[in-house]
C-alpha cells in the first residue's frame, strides 16, 4: 500500500470506531449487548481533526503546522463534541488570526493542554509514515504542538502514532500487548504517558479488562496519561480482530469515543481478515464534503 492508502485505511478504522463509540454513551445495549445502534452514526471531533491531519499529509507530504492549524480552524464545528478549551479559547483564537504557537501555549494557565485530543486523531499519521518510526515520532510531535503544547500531549500523540506504524509493520504477526508496547516505548519521551505505558507492559497476560482499567484508567480524566496506556494495551490484545477490539474498548467505559478512535485507527492497520466491517462503514455518516473533494483532487494530481 502507498502512504495515502495506509492513512485512509487507518482513518476509516478511526472514524467508524469513533462514531460507534459515541453512540455507546447513549445506549447501554450497544455497549454491553453489542446491538448496533440505528444509523447514521455521527462521528465526533476525534474524526473531524483526523480529517485535517490526513488532508495536511496528502497536501504537503508532512505536517506543515501552519496549514494544519488553518485546517483545524476552518473545519471546526463545536457541536462535534470538542472540549471547552477548544470551543471557547483555542479555536476562536485561531479563527481570529492568532499564532497557534502562542494560542496553544496559553491554554490552562500557560501550561498547554495535556488532553487526549492530540492522541485521538493521530493514528493515520503513523500509517502514512509507517516505514520510518523516527519520522513518525517527529511528525506526531509536530501534529500535537499545534493544539497541545504540554509535553504529555506530545508524548501521547507520539505513542499512538508509533503504535499505528508498528501495527502496520507487523500485521498478522504480533500476538500480545507486550510486543506492541515494547516497540513503542523507545520513541516516547520521559513522561507520565511513558510511565503508564510501562505499567501496561508489566500487566500479566491474563489480566482482565477490569484490572487494566483500574490500573491505567480509561480516559475518565480526558488526559493522555489516563487514555493512551489503556488504549495501546487493549489494541495489542486484538490486533488481528477489529470488531473485537472495538467492542472490548467500548465495554471498558470511560471516554468511549476517543478510546475507540485510538484503538480503531491502530487495529485497522493490523487486522487482515477481521477488519472494519462493511456494514459498519455504511452505517457511519459520510466523510465531510470538503475532505472528499480534497481526496478527489489529490488523486487526480498525484
Amino acid at each position: 500500500m502507498t502512504p495515502r492508502q495506509r492513512a485512509l485505511l487507518s482513518l476509516q478504522g478511526l472514524s467508524v470506531a469513533d462514531a460507534l463509540g459515541q453512540n455507546c454513551f447513549r445506549s447501554l445495549r450497544t455497549r454491553y449487548d453489542r446491538q448496533l445502534p440505528p444509523e447514521p452514526w455521527q462521528w465526533t471531533d476525534d474524526s473531524e481533526m483526523a480529517y485535517s491531519i490526513v488532508a495536511t499529509l496528502l497536501t504537503h507530504d508532512s505536517i506543515e503546522q501552519d496549514a494544519l492549524a488553518t485546517s483545524f480552524a476552518e473545519n471546526f464545528h463545536e457541536k462535534r463534541g470538542y472540549g471547552p478549551a477548544m470551543i471557547y479559547k483555542l479555536m476562536p483564537a485561531l479563527r481570529g488570526g492568532h499564532y497557534w504557537q502562542l494560542a496553544a501555549k496559553d491554554l490552562f494557565d500557560g501550561q498547554g493542554s495535556l488532553g487526549s485530543g492530540s492522541a485521538m486523531r493521530v493514528a493515520p499519521l503513523g500509517a502514512y509514515f509507517a516505514d520510518d518510526l523516527s519520522r513518525v515520532a517527529l511528525e506526531a510531535a509536530k501534529s500535537a504542538e499545534v493544539t497541545h503544547a504540554h509535553p504529555e500531549g506530545v508524548a501521547g500523540a507520539i505513542a499512538v502514532a508509533v503504535a499505528a506504524a508498528v501495527a502496520w509493520q507487523h500485521r498478522g504477526t504480533m500476538q500480545t500487548p507486550q510486543v506492541l508496547l515494547k516497540a513503542v516505548l523507545p520513541f516516547v519521551p520521559e513522561s507520565a504517558v511513558r510511565e503508564g505505558l510501562n505499567q501496561a507492559f508489566e500487566l500479566p497476560p491474563e489480566s482482565s479488562l477490569h484490572e487494566a482499567v483500574d490500573l491505567l484508567g480509561a480516559g475518565e480524566r480526558v488526559t493522555c496519561m489516563d487514555t493512551v496506556p489503556f488504549c495501546l494495551w487493549n489494541a495489542g490484545r486484538f490486533l488481528d480482530d477489529y470488531p473485537e477490539a472495538i467492542w472490548s474498548t467500548v465495554k471498558a467505559g470511560g471516554d468511549i469515543d476517543t478510546n475507540a478512535a485510538i484503538v480503531g485507527g491502530i487495529v485497522s492497520l493490523s487486522a487482515k481478515d477481521r477488519t472494519v466491517p462493511s456494514t459498519w462503514i455504511s452505517m457511519r455518516e459520510p466523510w465531510p464534503l470538503w475532505f472528499e473533494e480534497l481526496l478527489r483532487n489529490s488523486q487526480t494530481n498525484g
